[in-house]
């Protein structure tokens, strides 16, 4: 017999067997007619069995008759009411006759934890409708109540402990505190252990689990937590075996957390796992389910990311087929049909690349155009479909040469410029490419390019937050952005421009810290008014993120809803006093306060050119065009690398010198020469600000080497600064009062981890007899230098000098620390500490100021962190420093530093050290160790 009969007979049986016992207890009723002890048992008992017979054939009759023999079983005992039709009434009386349940159950009654779990449920329900924030914290509080109730052994514990973590986690994806998704990952935890293997809920729990873990995932970047969500995936697809209701959820959910591994690893293991899994989740779904068409379009969005890496034309193919198969199969209005659009054209284009076939892009574009007429201006994914439009149009033009194909291409970038609203990081992707378009073909909108990404670049950066993992996808994004659209403006003779725009884009990390979150800070202290609208930001910058991140077609409506509220609360807090500039970035007047005190020098290397432009206090900026490419600058700055790793295991004195020269000539001799045309006089103090490649050369210390020929350090004073906004918060800060100064140092010389340093504890000893006189002065060494002792001491002190190893991490920068008796203190450690009033550190370690090698612009290195955690002035080290080298160094320094007056300042620090590198040239010290510090700051 086909199972379809054999499905059909046992729907008929069920029927049948629900209307006997329908019929059984409308006779019981009438047996208990008004009066009788247990007439509310017979009522409830029926409402019960209707209720049951309307979940197996949908009569709304038999729904309605239910809920009025619970009314009235209500009147006699506290209720059971059960909404399935979606009416908000029925869910807000549901909820008023829990209450009512709850106060008939007061605490110790047998039943009180079922009435806060019913109670609960249903003010979840109703913060899904209606999204009040009040009823989803109550809910949250009758969950804790009635899991207290329900202690380990009780049959309804772990149904606890996953409602209670269920509605955790819907509060995190509101308002984005973490500590809401840990407590929720602890509680799915919990709910597994008492589900063990063969428990019917196993499943759920293991989904919940992973679920929760893969969004702890999206929030910190820790893949452990991924891994774990992939593991619990299997687990829970093994229970589900074929046949199971939920087989195809699993082998979707396990699907899309291996492809976020493939995406943030590249192992092709995972990614043909993936298809796999996609094409059994395909199988599942007859011709007519609704879900097959979403179901075809993941397996070919698979095999085109296989595509991209194998170059297989089998695998574009099938996926330009399943794209073809799910458009067809569409039929559920706009929503996602765009995206399916999309897609086909996107898989089209890619096989055009590899055949050349002129259809394939003529069809790819007139799907593009499709796409875009569904995506109106105030659509979340519009941008994506005018650089897809834009892309194809551009490669029609390249193969045919047809001048309305570029026209149009540029018309359709030309709208990115028009959008105002907070930007996703498809705006940022269709901005620059828009960039490289404009580039490749010299247009004239090359420069409005720019702007529009830096732009976008500035409003997603106000919205993520400031995890390891949220930089990574901006910097990914950016990459050189900001030098390139110095090049761009400087060859447009928009040299004030230029430094706005390089410094839009460049530490984006430390830009977040500091012209975000201060701001934020000050104006939660300006006012009531302030701090709510503070918290109001903050939660639609979260919102923002999460439905960004997820990225799903459906989102739209949600974005523009959420846009448009925090467009509106930025417009608020900009009519605030103070507040007019509230995440826009600095203009140029206002950068030019950086060179107050002296000129400072950005040093740009663009693959379009290389460039210097000195800024100065009173007039405008000054060009230098620079005789060396990009290439040239990478391949000294990889000599220098290599050479500094050597440093201190031979002698390579004259290589060095070689290097320093090569520096001279090309980039800084040039900057001297413009120094003194602008009336700049020797001995002057100079800020250098390099980007690119230049900010792992040593251009302090350039120079012929040549007697009767001056180096730099013979003509002027420099610092550096990693921007200038940085070097003006500095400025604006100094402490000028005379309140007492605290100064510690803390020393180091036997870590968990490298080799003990003779010089330690010497150094601290000469630190103390110049700071002693003139300021109060703690010593921490040995087993008091541990990470929660120094971040303790750094928190009651302004002033610091810390001898230690340093440990750089070039692949992961947030990594990079100081080691300390029992363990690194991290650079994520120091950004995360509530520092005092910090004025001055001294970092005498190694490579202090080496950051991410793949993105120096970022200056993500532990002097930069000093800096940006509020030290208005840092010295570091651009190498290996040898032991006693840096205490002979620290004693030169100090003396220097220390003058009459009775008191430290952070100011003279630059000079102070220039001094001190000068006495040390009258010693035999190897060149590299008399250059291997810097000053960054005042």
């Amino acid at each position: 017999m086909p199972a379809s009969d054999t499905l059909h007979n046992t729907s008929e049986t069920a029927q049948s067997d629900f209307d006997k016992v329908i019929e059984f207890r409308r006779d019981e009723l009438l047996l208990r007619p008004p009066g009788h002890p247990d007439r509310s048992f017979s009522l409830n008992n029926l409402a019960i069995s209707l209720r049951d017979r309307f979940k197996l054939h949908g009569s709304l009759s038999d729904l309605d008759e239910a809920i009025e023999l619970h009314r009235a079983a209500l009147l006699l005992r506290p209720p059971v009411i059960l909404v399935q039709r979606g009416i908000l009434s029925d869910l807000d009386e549901a909820i008023d006759l829990h209450r009512a349940a709850l106060i008939l159950r007061p605490p110790g009654h047998s039943h009180r934890s079922t009435s806060l779990s019913n109670l609960a449920n249903s003010l979840a329900d109703r913060f899904e409708q209606q999204g009040v924030p009040s009823d989803l914290d109550e809910a949250i509080e009758h969950h804790r109540a009635a899991l207290i109730l329900r202690p380990l052994g009780h049959s309804l514990r772990s149904d606890s402990l996953q409602n209670l973590a269920n509605s955790l986690a819907d509060r995190f994806e509101q308002q984005g505190c973490l500590s809401d998704l840990d407590e929720a990952i602890e509680l799915h935890r919990a709910a597994l252990v008492i589900r063990p293997p063969g428990h019917s809920l196993r499943s759920d729990s293991l989904n919940d689990l992973a679920i929760s873990l893969y969004c702890r995932f999206e929030q910190r970047g820790v893949l452990s937590d991924l891994d774990e969500a992939i593991e619990l995936h299997r687990a829970a697809l093994f229970i589900r075996a074929p046949g199971h209701s939920d087989r195809s959820m699993s082998l979707n959910n396990l699907a899309g957390s291996l492809q976020d591994r493939f995406r943030q690893q590249g192992v092709m293991s995972d990614l043909d796992e993936v298809i796999e899994l996609h094409r059994a989740a395909v199988a599942l779904y007859p011709p007519d389910h609704s879900d097959r068409c979403a179901s075809l379009n993941n397996l070919a969005l698979s095999l085109r990311d296989r595509f991209m890496r194998r170059a297989d034309l089998s695998d574009i193919d099938e996926a330009i087929e399943l794209h073809r198969a799910a458009l067809a199969l569409y039929t559920h209005g706009r929503s996602h049909r765009s995206a399916f659009l999309n897609n086909l054209a996107l898989s089209l284009q890619d096989r055009f690349k590899l055949h050349g076939a002129l259809s394939d892009l003529d069809e790819a574009i007139e799907l593009h155009r499709a796409a875009l007429l569904l995506r109106p201006p105030d659509h979340s994914d519009r941008s994506a479909s005018l650089d897809n439009l834009a892309i194809s149009l551009r490669d029609r033009f390249q193969q045919r040469g047809i001048p309305s194909d570029l026209d149009e291409a540029f018309r359709l970038y030309f709208q990115l410029s028009d959008s105002s609203h907070a930007a996703s990081r498809g705006d940022l992707i269709a901005a620059k490419s828009w960039i490289t378009s404009a580039e490749k073909l010299n247009h004239e909108s090359a420069l409005l390019a720019y702007q529009t990404a830096l732009k976008f670049l500035d409003q997603h950066v106000a919205i993520l937050s400031s995890s390891s993992r949220h930089f990574s996808i901006v910097r990914e994004a950016t990459s050189t952005l900001a030098t390139d659209a110095f090049s761009c403006s400087v060859r447009h003779g928009a040299m004030m421009t230029a430094v706005e725009l390089v410094e839009q884009g460049r530490a984006v990390f430390w830009t977040q810290l500091a012209r975000f979150r201060t701001p934020l800070d000050e104006l939660s202290a300006s006012s009531d008014t302030g701090a709510a609208l503070e918290e109001e930001f903050k939660r639609l910058s979260f919102r923002l993120r999460n439905v960004f991140d997820q990225s799903t077609e459906d989102q739209s409506a949600q974005i523009r809803q959420l846009t448009m509220q925090w467009d509106d609360v930025v417009s608020r807090i900009r009519m605030l006093p103070d507040f007019s500039r509230f995440l826009l970035p600095p203009l140029f007047p206002d950068l030019q306060k950086a060179a107050d005190d002296g000129p400072v020098i950005i040093v740009n290397a663009s693959q379009h050119s290389c460039d210097a432009l000195i800024i100065l206090s009173a007039q405008d900026p000054v060009h230098i065009p620079l005789d060396i490419t990009l290439t040239e600058a990478s391949e000294l700055s990889s000599e220098f690398q290599s050479l500094a790793e050597e440093f201190g295991v031979s002698d390579h004195q004259h290589e060095l010198a070689n290097i320093l020269r090569q520096l001279w000539d090309s980039v800084v001799n040039p900057v001297v020469q413009a120094l003194r045309e602008s009336k700049v006089p020797p001995g002057s103090h100079i800020w250098w600000c390099p980007t690119a490649e230049f900010t792992l050369l040593p251009l302090h210390a350039a120079g012929p080497y040549e007697k009767k020929k001056d180096n730099l350090s013979h003509l002027y004073i420099s610092s550096y600064t990693p921007t200038l906004a940085t070097l003006i918060r500095a400025r604006q800060h100094v402490s000028r009062d005379a309140s007492p100064q605290h100064f510690v140092a803390v020393g180091q010389a036997n870590p968990d981890r490298g080799r003990e340093l003779r010089c330690v504890a010497p150094e601290l000893v000469v630190v103390a007899q110049h700071i002693t006189p003139v300021a109060s002065f703690t010593s921490l060494a040995d087993n008091d230098a541990t990470v929660q002792g120094a971040l303790d001491a750094l928190s009651g002190n302004q002033w610091l000098h810390l001898a230690c190893h340093g440990m750089p991490n070039r692949e992961q920068a947030f990594e990079s620390s100081f080691a300390m008796r029992d363990g690194p203190l991290m650079i994520k450690d120091i950004v995360r500490s509530d520092w005092g009033n910090p004025e001055f550190a001294f970092l005498s370690a190694c490579h202090t100021t080496v950051g991410d090698e793949k993105s120096p612009d970022e200056s993500i290195h532990l002097a930069a962190a000093m800096q940006f955690s509020g030290f208005r002035s840092v010295i570091g080290s651009m190498w290996s420093v040898d032991d006693e080298v840096a205490r002979q160094m620290v004693s030169a320094f100090y003396a220097n530093l220390v003058d009459g007056s009775g008191r430290l300042d952070c100011t003279r620090a630059a000079v102070a050290l220039h001094k001190a590198v000068k006495s040390l040239r009258k010693k035999k010290i190897p060149l590299e160790q008399q250059i291997v510090f810097i000053h960054i700051g005042v």
